[in-house]
């Protein structure tokens, strides 16, 4: 199967689950971004998704992406450094502003997956987790419903090292998603001079937008403990 036989069949794969994880990640982004204005609407939107089927189902589905998307990360990594020493991605072009996210895209994804799991371990697993085992999760000596996500936010980002890492955490998904975005297009195909800086431009936005979402977020808890 050309998907897996090939190397282009491979970036393909790359390309497009990384793709529905930027999507995702946007999704989670405005979801966020809700406990800013209420945390019982944000509460809400846990409610509504939580351990419901469909939430389940998107689980689930999430997680396979991000396990295509990292072993096949891996898998190119490893055919790209034997072909061709340390480039990491046979692209006909390469972006000045983001050379060193090219050069390091594995290092950059090794943080991205730590972060990932810090975060799936300070949130999931006290949230839908414990909705789908009918427990609750007790977070400083106190029992936490698994959709008072509110109160989870806001505990996390009240403990600075949380705070500390998150940022790191963001700051290698902008320089992994600010590569991934342009490199993805191309390998779909879209490379036309004009066109592909544009979507350069429109890709560094789009990724900034979205991280900054996820800082305000983490900042705006951390301080407002602070006071």
């Amino acid at each position: 199967m050309w998907l897996t036989d090939s190397s282009i069949g491979r970036k393909v794969v790359m390309s497009v689950s990384g793709g529905a994880l930027i999507l995702f990640l946007t999704f989670h982004m405005a979801m966020n971004c809700v406990a800013l204005i209420s945390g019982d609407a944000y509460n809400a939107v846990c409610e509504f998704l939580g351990a419901n089927w469909y939430a389940l189902v998107g689980t689930v589905g999430l997680a396979f992406l991000v396990v295509v998307h990292f072993v096949y990360a891996i898998w190119l990594t490893i055919q790209n450094m034997k072909a061709r020493g340390t480039q990491r991605y046979a692209v006909t072009k390469r972006p000045q502003s983001v050379e060193w996210a090219s050069q390091n895209m594995l290092v950059l994804g090794a943080i991205v997956a730590i972060g990932l799991g810090l975060h799936l371990a300070n949130f999931w697993s006290k949230m839908q987790l414990q909705e789908i085992i009918g427990s609750q999760a007790i977070v400083n000596g106190v029992a936490v419903s698994p959709t008072d996500g509110a109160a989870l936010i806001e505990y996390t980002f009240s403990q600075w090292y949380f705070v500390l890492a998150y940022i790191v955490w963001l700051a290698a998904l902008w320089f992994h998603l600010s590569h991934g975005f342009w490199s993805a297009l191309q390998t779909l195909g879209w490379n036309g001079k004009i066109w592909f800086r544009r979507w350069q431009v429109i890709g560094n936005i789009y990724v900034t937008l979205v991280v900054l979402g996820f800082v305000a977020v983490v900042l705006t808890f951390y301080f407002k403990s602070l006071c």
